[in-house]
């Protein structure tokens, strides 16, 4: 009904549904394109739900949407059903001059090279960016004849040139502004028969060259490239400049000239999307590189996980200020919100927090994370003895903590699970995996600001003090399993573990902290609605594909368990019955046949045979076995 269990995660976290060897949007794999699926109602070969594997594979070329980052496999609890997955890494190929580039920061400036070879034919193409509203591009000079590209206005592109004939000009005009400070390309060429140009995906400008007169383009001056003699000068950007196949180095040349700089920068105003989770896209002269520093994450675009796996026992303490700081300096600073945290205290007077981490286990009660003040104010992420999730606020202002329960979920169930919390004043909103934000509101008696943040907490809490009777019991033995990118607000306290930073000093550890991305939830992509959601386990109305009916907990469980072993009992007995009637009738002179079983049920003889014969069972060794890609 086109809602798939399986689909992969790439650029920008979002979900896609087409697989190798097709495009987006497509919902289909490659067999579905070419219409030889093995089942032709089905546009995947896996889809057909075939006993013998069957294989969907190609490559994933839409570079926008690339490297893949996840995969979700949904419809998994049926009895005989496998599925292989495998990724294959990420290839990029082109041109490595692709960003050579150089910035005319004045407009008498210019770069210069050999005169243009171009007598009978001539290509050119390159990528520009500029505010200014006209410039001239190139422009190479002989006793009359001469080739020139400008920015005539801030729409219109010219490509002139003379080969003896008079002046000929072909303009491409964009019915959108050029000087958006955007990359726009441009391709010009001219041969004896005619000349043409185009911009960007506009269309193709072409004129035809006159049946007679000069055809040999003759030029003697040197190429000038960010301006001409006399007309104001290209103010921006220029790269990838090819001239006849040959790609000039501009950013040599930009080297040894006044009023050129090497390079181009403004980067981050076409890429910096591409830096995600709070990651600051950084202007480099070739590029640019995403600065991951104040998030708890890694990698060039920010986006690996950093986490960890915590033995029984295993602790880790992030201190809020730099070790040494005295009473008298902690008060004077602020922090958690400040421009550099790793160098700053805490804040005395915090209205609002934002946490996010993701954590496995399968043991509990347990205490996820913890953050101390020092008053009597804290902030704590606990597993209750039944498993599920509570957060728990004390702010002052109320005789018991303000504690946000999740009792309808089993978070101690070995997944990955994502949890997001922001405080705002008294307003508190709660995303817990994929399912949809919750609000919640501190009582109108509590207080609203978290006072003098001491230190954080992980897998267990070792204060001083007097600590909540609660968190003490949940206390011992303390957190097992996993946890990963734990943020709050700017500080990432398993990063600056395992990653040496200047906020390295800030931490303590005891025991063996373990890199490791098992707690790396999946589920960081939009919601789905209960009715499609595989994983929903809160309507008994919501369907479960080939898996039956869901049972819940407790009694129900129990009880299905106990009817499961009668069921068995009984079947077991009616089999020995049945067996027993047939061995004492066979020896009452009924009729038998070496016929081969499966015969009546088979279209053809030959079938019956194959279908009884171990010699002609179709096997599949592990080279021919076939994989989803």
């Amino acid at each position: 009904e086109g809602n798939p269990y399986t689909w992969w995660v790439g650029k920008a976290n979002e979900k896609h549904y087409y697989w190798g060897g097709s495009g987006p949007g497509i919902q289909k794999c490659a067999c579905g394109i070419e219409r030889n699926c093995t089942d032709p109602k089905y546009y995947c070969n896996c889809d057909a739900d075939y006993k013998q594997w069957r294989k969907d594979t190609g490559m994933l070329t839409y570079k926008e949407h690339l490297p893949v980052s996840q995969v979700v496999v949904g419809d998994l609890d049926r009895p005989g059903s496998e599925a292989k997955v495998s990724v294959g890494p990420v290839r990029c190929q082109g041109d490595r001059n692709y960003w050579n580039a150089a910035s005319f920061v004045t407009s008498s400036s210019y770069l210069h090279f050999s005169t243009f070879q171009g007598e009978t034919s001539a290509d050119i193409s390159f990528y520009f960016k500029t505010s200014a509203s006209d410039g001239v591009f190139l422009e190479n000079l002989g006793n009359t004849d001469f080739i020139k590209l400008e920015l005539k206005s801030a729409t219109e592109v010219s490509f002139s040139f003379d080969v003896g004939n008079g002046p000929v000009e072909i303009v491409v005009r964009s019915p959108n502004p050029l000087n958006d400070d955007q990359w726009h390309r441009v391709m010009a060429e001219r041969n004896v028969k005619q000349a043409s140009l185009q911009v960007d995906q506009l269309p193709l400008e072409v004129r035809k060259a006159p049946t007679e007169g000069h055809t040999r383009l003759e030029l003697y001056s040197q190429l000038y490239v960010g301006a001409a003699g006399g007309q104001r000068g290209f103010l921006g950007c220029i790269r990838s400049l090819r001239m006849n196949g040959v790609t000039l180095d501009l950013e040599e040349r930009a080297k040894v000239t006044p009023g050129v700089k090497p390079g181009c920068s403004g980067h981050c105003t076409s890429y910096g999307m591409y830096c995600a989770n709070g990651g600051k896209c950084v202007e480099k002269y070739n590029g640019y590189s995403c600065d991951c520093s104040k998030t708890a994450y890694d990698g060039p675009f920010c986006i690996k996980d950093v986490g960890a796996f915590f033995e029984e026992g295993m602790w880790l303490r992030y201190n809020f200020h730099s070790p040494g700081t005295s009473m008298k300096d902690l008060v004077s600073r602020t922090l958690l919100s400040s421009a550099d945290p790793e160098i700053t205290a805490p804040d005395l007077n915090l209205n609002k927090e934002e946490l996010s981490f993701s954590f496995s286990t399968t043991k509990c009660p347990c205490v996820l994370l913890y953050v101390s003040s020092y008053t009597p104010d804290f902030i704590a992420v606990l597993v209750k003895p039944t498993g599920s999730l509570q957060i728990r606020y004390n702010l002052g202002g109320t005789k018991e903590p303000y504690n946000i329960d999740i009792d309808h979920r089993n978070m101690a169930n070995g997944q990955p699970h994502t949890v997001n919390v922001t405080r705002n004043g008294r307003d508190i909103i709660l995303q817990l995996d994929h399912y949809p934000p919750t609000s919640y509101s501190l009582p109108a008696t509590s207080d609203i600001q978290f006072n003098s943040p001491k230190a954080l907490f992980l897998g267990k809490v070792i204060e001083i003090g007097k600590i909540d009777q609660d968190i003490y019991k949940y206390n011992t033995p303390g957190f097992t399993g996993c946890l990963s990118r734990v943020q709050f607000n700017q500080i990432a306290p398993l990063k600056a573990a395992l990653r040496p930073t200047n906020a390295s000093s800030h931490v303590h550890i005891q025991g063996e902290l373990v890199e490791s991305n098992c707690g790396a939830s999946p589920l960081t992509i939009p919601p789905m609605s209960a009715a499609t959601d595989p994983w929903h386990l809160d309507s008994a109305s919501a369907d479960f594909p080939y898996n039956g009916q869901a049972i819940g907990d407790g009694v129900n469980r129990n009880s299905a368990i106990i009817g499961g072993v009668i069921a068995v009992v009984i079947f077991t007995i009616l089999c020995t019955l049945v067996f027993l009637i047939r061995y004492m009738f066979r020896h009452k002179g009924t009729y038998h046949t070496n016929e081969a079983k499966g015969a009546e049920s088979a279209e053809s003889a030959d079938a019956a045979i194959m279908n009884n014969d171990p010699n002609f069972t179709e096997t599949i060794d592990e080279s021919k076995k076939e994989w989803l890609i």
